[in-house]
């Protein structure tokens, strides 16, 4: 992975640096964008996720575990 520290990663994230930050595949990627809980933003047929809203989301995932 390119990225040492998460203010490197860029502002929005892709299903690919997604998959490689977790290292998950990426349609699983593409899965978990789709939940209705994800903090998705759509620009068209594109979807990213803001970076900050992203790992808020993952702690709170952690948390229901």
């Amino acid at each position: 992975m390119k990225y040492k520290k998460m203010e490197d990663l860029p502002m929005y994230l892709t299903a690919t640096e997604i998959s490689d930050l977790l290292q998950i595949s990426k349609p699983t990627a593409y899965e978990m964008m789709k939940k209705d809980d994800f903090p998705l933003a759509k620009f068209g047929k594109i979807m990213r996720v803001n970076r900050d809203q992203f790992f808020k989301w993952l702690s709170n995932q952690e948390r229901q575990i």
